[in-house]
């Protein structure tokens, strides 16, 4: 249904090397930008490797503000390390956890998930919801 999704970020270098750690324990990288120092309209594009892009940032300086309460991005991950990972890679680059990885039987009996806000205040998770082989 979704082409893709676009954030609005304060500061896009800070920003870029967020997500360009955060989601590659995902398989995704950045699949093209448009950064330009000092110049508006700057961008982003993360994806699988040679397709396009499923999540952009965008610089937005002035007036940048998060989707409110209710409002989350889920990102698909290969297996339950992958998740993992992403968390810890997601903290260690100016994230704040918002849950740990682990299971959430109240979404389901293999939904393995961690949730983190982004440097900029998007609320983002990466899911695993199979069994573990």
């Amino acid at each position: 249904m979704l082409h893709h999704i676009s954030f609005g970020v304060s500061n896009i270098e800070r920003a870029a090397a967020f997500y360009d750690a955060a989601l590659a324990p995902l398989g995704y990288v950045r699949v093209w930008d448009d950064l330009r120092p000092g110049e508006p309209d700057q961008a982003v594009g993360y994806g699988i490797a040679g397709g396009g892009d499923k999540l952009a940032i965008k610089l937005c300086p002035e007036g940048q503000q998060a989707p409110g309460p209710g409002f989350h991005l889920a990102f698909a991950a290969p297996n339950r390390s992958a998740v993992d990972a992403f968390h810890e890679a997601a903290v260690a680059h100016g994230g704040r956890d918002n849950g740990k990885p682990g299971l959430r039987p109240h979404y389901g009996p293999n939904y393995y998930a961690a949730f983190v806000i982004d440097p900029d205040g998007h609320a983002i998770e990466a899911v695993f919801n199979a069994p573990e082989a």
